[in-house]
């Protein structure tokens, strides 16, 4: 069945829905057509931020929409984020962009991870390593959030398990297909969460695809 039918029959007249998950490209498009249909609003919101930035409304929240519904609802992104980004009219224009927020997350996780496998095993140590980067080249929470949990192998309880991972790089892949993007890196990415779960990583957080490597160089499966 088609997720939109429900949702439109089960709203008032004149609701606004506003949608944080990350969903497809596609969907957004329906549910926009849906609910302009059935005359009331639609707004897509995904957010950035990992469970502690959301305990502490600390998300950043990429809204789009007509921008009458995307005002109405402003106090509510307020109440949850700390700052607010309206990329476009069109709902579907904030899936995407979130989508491809978390393929750039996968990329570094992956990344981060063969560097840290790479110095690790010539006896580097990991957090020293760590601190460096991020008080160099790479002063960005991206590495400092994902390069803690690799150094602490922190991997449950996970805070956005791996098979939420894998999604999402599928949704990548299917937009990048739509608007003929190649994204090489993306199916690269499919590719590791795949071994990732194949080899008992589905209950981990999706940082553990970053130890994948370190794995395959001879140290303890991150499962």
């Amino acid at each position: 069945a088609d997720p939109a039918a429900g949702l439109v029959a089960a709203m008032p007249a004149d609701a606004i829905h506003v949608s944080s998950s990350t969903i497809s490209v596609d969907l957004a498009r329906r549910l926009t057509a849906a609910h302009a249909e059935a005359r009331n609003g639609f707004v897509s919101a995904p957010v950035f931020g990992r469970p502690e930035a959301a305990a502490a409304a600390k998300l950043f929240v990429v809204a789009a929409g007509a921008p009458d519904a995307v005002q109405t609802v402003t106090p509510v992104f307020d109440a949850i984020g700390q700052r607010t980004f309206v990329v476009s009219d069109d709902p579907s224009a904030a899936s995407l962009v979130k989508i491809s927020g978390n393929f750039l997350i996968a990329s570094v996780i992956e990344s981060l991870g063969e560097a840290m496998a790479l110095v690790g095993k010539a006896g580097v140590d990991k957090q020293q390593y760590l601190e460096l980067l991020t008080s160099t080249l790479f002063d960005a929470p991206v590495y400092r959030t994902y390069g803690g949990l690799l150094v602490r192998e922190q991997f449950t309880p996970p805070g956005f398990a791996a098979p939420l991972g894998l999604k999402d790089v599928k949704l990548a892949l299917a937009a990048g297909e739509d608007l003929a993007v190649p994204m090489p890196i993306a199916s690269l990415l499919r590719d590791r969460f795949l071994t990732l779960l194949a080899t008992g990583g589905g209950e981990l957080d999706w940082s553990a695809l970053g130890a994948l490597s370190a794995w395959e160089a001879g140290a303890p499966h991150p499962a």
